[in-house]
């Protein structure tokens, strides 16, 4: 009877012990890991993704179309060229610096949006030159400066040169001595979508 006793007590053990075993391996396949999730790996796609925007602009830096797209202006409107009315682009920057980014994240489930700050009116601003929505909690950012001269030239909505930049045609004012019209500092903020 007591042989018994200890056989039963050993048989519950064990069933309480698959029990517990198996509800845990229920509930660890009930967590979802999603490419947003915190990890490691979430962090390397973001290291990857600031790298990516780093390497468009400085690359656009490089060939000029940073310096266009920001001189791409419409004075008479005050806004860029076919922007909406908000004064900003919705879908895609139709210079040569929107392709690259077109190219580098339109087809890999990847939105950004782009800034540029400068000085008006004695104040620093931040507007968007392409807007396509809030950014995640893991968006992540890259800039470069461009430096604007007294002889940098607005850019007509066909991409030929326009009327030299000055403080009533472009919506930076005139901050630097000398030679220097102004440093404007271009921002890509990139996320997943």
């Amino acid at each position: 009877m007591v042989g018994d006793r200890g056989q039963v007590h050993t048989l519950e053990a064990i069933v309480a012990g698959l029990l517990l075993t198996s509800s845990i391996v229920f509930a660890l396949q009930m967590t979802a890991v999603t490419p947003l999730s915190a990890s490691t790996s979430s962090q390397h796609i973001e290291n990857q993704q600031q790298e990516s925007a780093a390497g468009v602009l400085a690359m656009a830096a490089r060939n000029d179309s940073l310096e266009r797209t920001v001189l791409y202006w419409n004075s008479t409107e005050g806004r860029f060229h076919g922007a909406s009315a908000s004064g900003f682009y919705t879908r895609r920057l139709p210079t040569d610096f929107g392709r690259a980014l077109e190219r580098t994240f339109g087809d890999r489930g990847i939105a950004y949006n782009v800034y540029v700050t400068y000085y008006k009116s004695g104040r620093l601003q931040r507007t968007p030159i392409l807007y396509r929505g809030v950014p995640s909690d893991n968006a992540v950012a890259s800039s470069k400066m461009v430096v604007l001269t007294n002889e940098s030239r607005l850019y007509e909505a066909d991409m030929s040169r326009g009327p030299r930049i000055n403080d009533s045609n472009f919506y930076a004012d005139e901050n630097g001595d000398g030679a220097l019209f102004d440093v404007l500092r271009v921002e890509v903020v990139v996320w997943r979508i």
